[in-house]
């Protein structure tokens, strides 16, 4: 009976690529360890790796069925799918509609899972990034045309600041 509460329980997400708990609860643990509150920040959208193109094929169309594709675009040689998600992904109070899935780079293999976290934030990131003088920031971002971001890197994932959601600059990319 609990086995089949806990499959009723599940998300659509949990059930495609498994529950991101334990990935947040680490994430939001090493940001409290170094001193980031992003309580105040919107967790804009979450990333999902897969190790091969036909696993990248078969997840964006089981993604289709449970979210809208907002877009699919090149970008540093190989396609990005991003969709938004019909029931969000629930982490404590946050609510994440927004899932990106990644193709895999030529010769980048990466073991699939859950990747990154992208959060929106208020203030200058050249600002935000000297509050953190102790922290190794990658800021090669910062030189991007659009949607700028800074960027840490802990073992095994990620996670990127910048000031607009993915939603809004792939809205802004297909109105240009």
């Amino acid at each position: 009976m609990a086995y089949l509460f806990h499959l009723l329980s599940m998300t659509p997400i949990d059930q495609l690529l498994g529950a991101p708990t334990s990935f947040l609860d680490q994430l939001f643990s090493v940001l409290a360890n170094d001193g980031i509150d992003v309580s105040n920040y919107e967790l804009d959208h979450i990333c999902y790796r897969v190790a091969d193109h036909e696993r990248y094929e078969d997840l964006k169309t089981n993604l289709a069925g449970i979210g809208h594709l907002l877009g699919e675009n090149l970008i540093g040689g190989r396609p990005i799918a991003s969709f938004r998600l019909r029931e969000p992904i629930r982490y404590q109070e946050r609510e994440i509609y927004v899932l990106e899935l990644p193709a895999p780079k030529a010769g980048s293999p990466y073991p699939e899972g859950f990747e990154h976290v992208e959060f929106v934030i208020d203030q200058p990131l050249e600002d935000f990034v000297a509050r953190f003088p102790a922290l190794p920031f990658k800021t090669h971002g910062l030189a991007k045309a659009i949607n700028a971001d800074v960027q840490l890197s802990y073992d095994g994932f990620g996670v990127k600041f910048h000031r607009q959601s993915l939603e809004e600059v792939i809205r802004q990319e297909d109105a240009a």
